[in-house]
């Protein structure tokens, strides 16, 4: 896992950047974190492209890039792309069956080299929305329009409620 080291450190290194960049204050903080998400959604569009790339390169049928549903798309999110990304599967995936999917991550790397400690709590958001927009990046490239939230109880642990858009 040589890279996993390199990400954590350009992730750390992004959030600075933009938060040293800005002027203190609440509606600057709110901008802050959209920016970082935003990053996120193109990075997100651009993991999939690749997938999609590697798939045409080793010529697979078109049938094998295409899933049968959104649960189908939320489940390879949950295994092949956050594995991509993270180097592990979500640890749990929920859903209502009404568009509304929770997943689950029990040890987030970029929550870890945070103190466990209440107070940095209020930290996480602009440690998460980064990974918000990646995944609704990737959903975004695999044609479903979503809306993509963190929340943190108890660190590391997070959960990404994913709301799916019907067009």
């Amino acid at each position: 896992m040589a890279d996993e080291a390199p990400f954590q450190f350009l992730h750390n290194e992004m959030i600075q950047y933009i938060y040293k960049s800005s002027e203190n204050g609440e509606t600057e903080n709110g901008r802050n974190i959209t920016k970082l998400e935003n990053m996120g959604f193109r990075v997100g569009q651009g993991l999939i492209e690749r997938v999609k790339l590697t798939a045409l390169l080793f010529r697979l049928t078109k049938d094998t890039v295409r899933f049968k549903d959104e649960l189908d798309i939320m489940k390879f999110i949950c295994k092949d792309f956050w594995t991509c990304v993270f180097k592990k599967q979500i640890d749990n995936l929920r859903t209502n069956h009404q568009g509304i999917y929770v997943l689950q991550d029990n040890k987030f790397r970029l929550l870890s080299q945070l103190s466990a400690g209440k107070q940095y709590l209020e930290q996480a958001p602009k440690y998460l929305s980064f990974t918000c927009g990646l995944v609704r990046g990737a959903l975004s490239n695999l044609g479903v329009k979503s809306i993509v939230t963190a929340e943190v109880s108890i660190m590391p642990a997070c959960k990404f409620q994913v709301m799916i858009q019907k067009m």
